[in-house]
């Protein structure tokens, strides 16, 4: 009889362990998938950023074409400004030596360009220095934004050939709020060019 007791107590003991080796098994891909969730968020969230920051590049390359000033260039540009502003941005210049100037959706800050840049020679926006946080965003179960808040700071060179043979050097930082609009994705909702610094530069000497 005792042969028996103890055979079966092992028998328990060995069945113990097996539970709770599988309990310790399914509790760590628990936390494993919690862990590749939060990995996914992270990803995605970096992707997000420099979404943000190309938005600011393809600007630069819009405004150069729009100051083309020709049908084709207008149409490119102004394509390239409805995709990435939303349709009901601001827009604003500010700093030192500048007028008050604004203007209401993308559409509206073409004509401002135009008639700024079109009596120009070519131009050529240089952006660097981008800084982006993120104000609030959310995520579907696929890890895909489904909305979210951010601001972004993004310095400029702006080179703009003159008519009296000089090149005009524009340096400011554009100061910009973004939302994520869906079916669409991130677009800037506001935008502030504040002028830092200037000057006149001969155009021959800029050439060499």
């Amino acid at each position: 009889m005792s042969e028996v007791f103890w055979s079966l107590k092992g028998v328990l003991g060995a069945l113990c362990r097996l539970i709770l080796l599988v309990l310790v098994l399914v509790s760590g891909q628990v936390s494993f998938g919690k862990e590749q969730m939060m990995c996914q968020e992270a990803f995605a969230k970096t992707i997000a950023i420099q979404q943000i920051e190309y938005l600011r590049r393809e600007y630069a390359k819009a405004t150069d074409l729009i100051g083309i000033a020709d049908d084709a260039s207008v149409a490119a540009g102004r394509a390239i400004y409805r995709r990435i502003f939303a349709q009901d941005a601001s827009f604003e210049v500010s700093g030192p030596e500048t007028s008050p100037l604004s203007a209401d959706g993308p559409d509206g800050w073409v004509q401002v360009v135009l008639e700024a840049l079109g009596p120009m020679g070519p131009t050529q926006h240089l952006i660097g220095t981008q800084v982006v946080e993120i104000d609030s965003i959310a995520f579907d179960e696929a890890c895909d934004v489904i909305e979210g808040r951010a601001t972004m700071q993004s310095y400029v060179q702006a080179w703009h050939d003159t008519a009296d043979e000089q090149v005009w050097l524009f340096i400011g930082t554009y100061f910009d709020q973004v939302v994520f609009t869906p079916g669409i994705g991130w677009q800037i909702k506001h935008m502030e060019l504040r002028r830092v610094t200037g000057e006149m530069r001969p155009a021959v000497a800029a050439a060499s």
